[in-house]
This record gives C-alpha cells, structure tokens and sequence, in this order.
C-alpha cells in the first residue's frame, strides 16, 4: 500500500469512488474476484461497470465489491467511508458523531451509523491468546450519579450504575476488552481462560474471584487496599494505562456511551492499541481487511434485553 505523509495526501489519493472500490477489490480478493454468493472464482467483470458477474450454472448473479460488507447498500460515497475510516482507525481518542458530521458533511444521525459500522470493522473477532506476563483488571465505565437528572438515575449496572468491563494486556502486547455483567467468581474466572493462555503469570488486584485460577496459572497478586502497586516484576500498571486511554476517549470526546453500544467502544480503542507499533496506512488497511458482515440500523437502535 501507498505510503501517506498526511490526511489531505491520503484523501488526494482516493478522491473518487472508482479509486476507492478498485483497492477495496485487492484488499477483499487480491487479484482474483469470488463470488458474494457461491464463492466461486469464475466471474467476469461487467463491461466499464462496478459489478461482476457469476459464470456459474447454479449461481449467476450479478455482484459488487461491497456486497456482504459494511458498505452494501450505502448511499454514502465510499470517499466519505475511507476518509472516516481513516480518521477512527487512527485518532488517539477517535471522534464524535457530531465533529465526523461536520467534516463529512453529513447528519449527525448518519454519521453516528457511520461510526458504529466501522467500528465494527475495527473488532478482532477471533483474538489470540495472550501468555507469558498477562495483567487482568477490571473497571467501572459510566458518568456519575449525581451528574445526572434525577429522572435518569438508576443503579441497575455494576456500581452506581456504572458498566464493568474486563480487560487482560499481556506485557509490551497486545490487550483484549470484555463487557462483563459482574465480577463473580463464574464470570471472571471465564473471561481469563477465555483469554490467557494456560500456564502463563497473571497478575491481578487482590479479588477474591481471581483465586481458583491458581490452578491453572502462576497467580501474583498485588494488594492495592493496603497501598502495594509494584512487588519486583509483578503490578496492573500497563491495564490500568489502558483504562485511562479508554476513559479519556469516552469523558472527553463521547461524553456519555450507554451500555448496549460500549463494547464497540471498547473494541475501537483495543484496536488502535493493538495496532500502535504499525503505520497509520497498515492501520487503514488492516480495518479494510474486516469489512465483511453487517450491522443493520434497526439492530443499532433496538432496545437490548440485557447490558
């Protein structure tokens, strides 16, 4: 990929949507187009258009690139899409629908789906397993109580109605995020092995929860209530950093995030950590490289049964 020397270089370079979709072709098939439905690699492009056609007996049908992805059936330029998601792949804090709107020349309203849809391409649906020193910690994510009207008030997520969430870094790696519905024995205990490697060190606070794991993991634990932070090689300093990355990102560009949609938040931001050693073009470029899935507006707005 073209390397950038800045924003408005990039946004020169895919100024049209014929240049977007050509590389958006190479980044999804490379130089050999399948097709959306069959998967079959017998297709031909449909003269001076944007769509291919399926030569086979059993499929025949006609296909974009964008089909099956984030962007099927967007009536936003795909320009508009790269700039974004230029923009939220590599931002330190990412940006507000409001501010995308304004830049984009959109509704705030379009650039919130806007958002959302890439961050959901900014989410590793299959993280590998962290080892060797592996930090496990958990936090509370919400505005405060009083804060609020007093309409608005309730205590039904964690503390102060607050949303937990586990998070687990392993040393000068990579981290993985977890919206968690309480921090019992049964779920923290499950969101580790879900995510560590077994054998590796853990280090952890001193919750109770953490202490079956023993069995399975070199366990360290650091008494934060009687003020110890740091025993030799053992301490949460690096998962505690990521917390307060997470949380600037959300007190000082969303101000407030509900508790259905923070995993997406959560996962834009374990990106952006994940990819820190790479170029902003590799970051681009990696994000591309997910788009396919969908995330329908009705399923954006629809009430969740649980957080």
């Amino acid at each position: 990929m073209k390397t950038f020397k800045s924003i408005l270089e990039f946004q020169k370079h895919f100024d049209t949507d014929v240049k977007c979709r050509l590389f958006l072709e190479q980044q999804r098939w490379g130089d050999t187009p399948a097709c959306c439905f069959c998967g079959s690699v017998n297709c031909t492009r449909i003269k001076e258009g944007k769509r291919f056609q399926c030569n086979e007996k059993e499929c025949r049908k006609q296909f974009s690139v964008t089909v099956g992805t984030i962007y099927e059936n967007t009536k936003i330029p795909l320009t508009k899409w790269f700039y974004a998601t230029y923009i939220l792949s590599n931002h330190s804090k990412g940006i507000s629908s409001l501010q995308l709107a304004s830049w984009l020349d959109v509704t705030q309203k379009t650039a919130w789906y806007l958002n959302h849809r890439i961050r959901k391409m900014l989410t590793e649906n299959a993280p590998d397993l962290l080892e060797g020193i592996v930090e496990v910690d958990e936090t509370y994510v919400g505005g405060k109580e009083t804060n609020k009207h007093k309409s608005k008030r309730t205590v039904k997520a964690g503390a102060g109605g607050k949303t937990m969430v586990f998070g687990v870094v392993q040393r000068n790696g990579k981290v993985n995020t977890k919206v968690i519905p309480d921090t019992t024995t049964e779920t923290l205990v499950g969101a580790v092995e879900e995510n560590v490697a077994e054998g590796s060190i853990m280090v952890s606070d001193e919750h109770k929860s953490y202490l079956p794991l023993k069995k399975k993991y070199k366990h360290a634990r650091i008494n934060h209530s009687s003020g110890e932070y740091v025993r030799g090689a053992a301490h949460t300093n690096t998962i505690e950093g990521f917390w307060s990355l997470l949380k600037r990102q959300i007190v000082g560009i969303h101000h407030s995030v509900s508790p259905k949609h923070l995993q997406r938040y959560c996962n834009e931001a374990t990106y952006r950590y994940n990819s820190r050693l790479i170029t902003q073009d590799l970051r681009f470029a990696n994000a591309l490289a997910n788009i396919e899935g969908k995330l329908p507006y009705s399923v954006l707005i629809k009430k969740p049964t649980t957080i």
